[in-house]
């Protein structure tokens, strides 16, 4: 009988120390539990996005004497865990020194090394290269390995063999992306259960969550082990990783899977637990049955999640949220006091002459309701100040000696109110609380630039910015219904009229708010970003003349004839948008706050992208030209 722990740990990344001193404390536990096998994530010791801090000779000897360390800790018990491996008398592509990213096995102190491997360990096959993923970047993949071997990839693949108690285990072993082949020339598991009968596959990940994965998930590890007719265990790992611009929560669920595909086993969400189970009873074990929660229960999971551990990793104990008594910053204050004490949160409400009694009372409320420090600073005077000494400031030509001034437009004066509460209110409140100030921005705005650089763009995190406007307001109304179970954010708040309430045309009591017509343009935009196969303004027309559109695009049926009567109307919208997300919402986004990742392509390093301005095929201009009759 083969006891297994699953170690659903949580990984620190570029701290190898760390991890490891984790590891070997599962490690003592599993061993108390009575466990035959302990399996650790994907490159459990350095954490997996690290940037080119691959590239420090230092950190990668450090990974590798970690790696030692619990390799010899393999006594009486067997060990798999992840970790970078470095041939050090080989090079990468780039010149540098060798890396692979390995699946370690460990008995009696010594690696237990795989069939027709070069490696006394499992070379990943797979190297992902998309989303957040940049493996090649730093790893020798398997398939390059073999190339450079003059051999088939297929003759490097092999299953591992464990003797535990007298019996010996044929394992097939892969590292996260090798389970994911759909798309790939090759596909591991199908190799491997070729060579032999296996008693089982293990798949060790570090795999980011992001909105219906674990739904993905769940159906293609059931299928994987049902077509090799043995179990498949799945070991994820928790905490949060970045790569600069985009943080992401990873939520572990750990699970195990019978040679029926059926659920078994599986870790609870963002938890540090172990799953002890025996292989040979596993499908005796009563089937896990399938959790239905509405997406705002996940979402309110990762980012409290997120949150909680990014202000952890920076060091961050207090903040400052700018609330307007709009919905979405008095969404990131409900957030935000899941995670800090009310005391360490200092709410403030900046009116200018355009912010009305409904809105400031509606922020002082929400401030009741969580409990936090609250102040208001109006400011009007120094907008004000500042239009004054813009518009009579002397402007002097140097080389003729004549003299110009320039001249405020209400528009400009729109972004001097924004500018002076981001980058002189909240920043100076922030550095006097010691803490710094949140950015409140949604996808939506976050994807056409309706933002204000170094003012509602700023801030020293975006927790909001992955989730389309319809995201915020079902976060909010779970927020009140399910986690705190009372009304924390106004219902007035969730009832109004978005409005950044910057001028006369944006005055909520009139029922005047945003530009943007959420219920569409969320949906729209999210066609721009998040299709696999992005859409561009030449798709969105061909749709719209086909009468298709909103089927593509998700949204409600009948929004496009309700707001866009005639091809004119419907064109002008739809190129203002585009010519915003692919010009100055670029560069505002290059600039913005780290983003925190839910969705299937979240902004940052995850959606890349050049600052090349906006571009019509040829086939767009003449459907659009066929469409105006012209």
């Amino acid at each position: 009988m083969l006891q297994i722990a699953l170690a659903q740990m949580r990984v620190v990344p570029g701290r190898p120390d760390r991890n490891t001193e984790t590891m070997l404390k599962y490690i003592a536990n599993a061993r108390k539990q009575n466990a035959d096998l302990v399996i650790f994530p994907e490159m459990a010791i350095p954490g997996y996005l690290l940037g080119d801090t691959w590239e420090q000779t230092s950190f990668l000897e450090e990974c590798e004497s970690c790696g030692e360390e619990i390799i010899a800790a393999a006594q009486g018990i067997t060990i798999m865990f992840g970790n970078v491996a470095v041939d050090w008398t080989k090079k990468n592509n780039d010149g540098r020194v060798r890396k692979y990213n390995a699946f370690f096995t460990a008995q009696d102190g010594r690696l237990v090394a795989p069939e027709s491997m070069p490696y006394p360990f499992v070379v990943k096959t797979l190297l992902p290269n998309y989303r957040e993923f940049d493996d090649t970047r730093h790893f020798f993949s398997l398939q390059k390995l073999a190339r450079e071997l003059g051999v088939a990839t297929e003759n490097l693949l092999a299953p591992i063999h464990l003797a535990v108690h007298g019996t010996t285990y044929a394992v097939g072993c892969l590292l996260c992306e090798d389970g994911w082949s759909d798309d790939y020339e090759l596909t591991p598991t199908d190799i491997l259960r070729r060579k032999e009968q296996l008693d089982f596959f293990v798949n060790i990940s570090s795999s980011p969550y992001t909105l219906g994965k674990n739904e993905k998930r769940r159906r293609l590890f059931g299928r994987l082990a049902a077509t090799a007719g043995a179990p498949l265990l799945y070991v994820n790992n928790v905490g949060i990783q970045n790569n600069g611009k985009t943080v992401y929560t990873f939520d572990g669920m750990n699970a195990a899977y019978d040679e029926h595909g059926t659920l078994r086993v599986e870790g609870e969400p963002y938890e540090e637990t172990t799953q002890l189970f025996c292989l040979e009873t596993l499908r005796e074990q009563k089937a896990v049955p399938e959790k239905i929660e509405p997406d705002a229960a996940y979402i309110c999971r990762a980012l409290t999640y997120g949150v909680r551990l990014f202000l952890e990793t920076i060091g961050m104990k207090r903040v400052v949220i700018g609330v307007s008594g709009g919905i979405d910053s008095a969404v990131a204050a409900a957030l935000y006091a899941r995670v800090l004490p009310p005391q360490d949160i200092l709410l403030v409400n900046m009116p200018s002459v355009y912010n009305s009694e409904t809105t400031k009372g509606l922020a002082r409320r929400l401030a009741e309701n969580l409990g936090c420090r609250y102040t208001t600073v109006p400011i009007q005077p120094s907008v004000e100040l500042t239009i004054e000494q813009l518009e009579s400031a002397k402007i002097e030509n140097l080389f003729d000696g004549t003299t110009d001034r320039l001249s405020i437009s209400s528009f400009m004066a729109e972004n001097i109110q924004a500018r002076d509460r981001s980058s002189r209110v909240l920043a100076g409140l922030a550095a006097a609380f010691g803490g710094g100030f949140t950015c409140n921005a949604n996808k939506a705005e976050t994807t056409v630039g309706y933002s204000t650089l170094y003012g509602d763009q700023s801030g020293f995190f975006s927790a909001l910015a992955d989730l389309w406007k319809h995201q915020v307001y079902d976060l909010a109304r779970y927020l009140n219904e399910e986690i705190y179970k009372r009304e924390v954010i106004p219902q007035e708040t969730i009832d109004i009229v978005p409005s950044a309430e910057l001028s006369d045309a944006q005055d909520v009591d009139k029922g005047q708010g945003d530009p943007l017509i959420y219920p569409y343009h969320d949906f729209l935009f999210r066609s721009f970003v998040e299709r696999w196969q992005k859409a561009t303004p030449q798709d969105i027309l061909e749709w719209y003349a086909n009468g298709t559109l909103e089927k593509e695009i998700g949204c409600a049926s009948g929004l496009v004839g309700k707001h866009f009567p005639t091809p004119q109307d419907f064109i002008a919208d739809l190129e203002r948008w585009w010519n915003q997300f692919s010009g100055l919402a670029v560069a505002k986004r290059i600039q913005a706050p780290p983003i925190l990742a839910v969705s299937r392509r979240a902004f940052g390093f995850d959606h890349r992208e050049s600052q090349n301005g906006p571009y019509y095929t040829k086939k767009y201009k003449a459907l659009k030209a066929k469409l105006l009759g012209e």
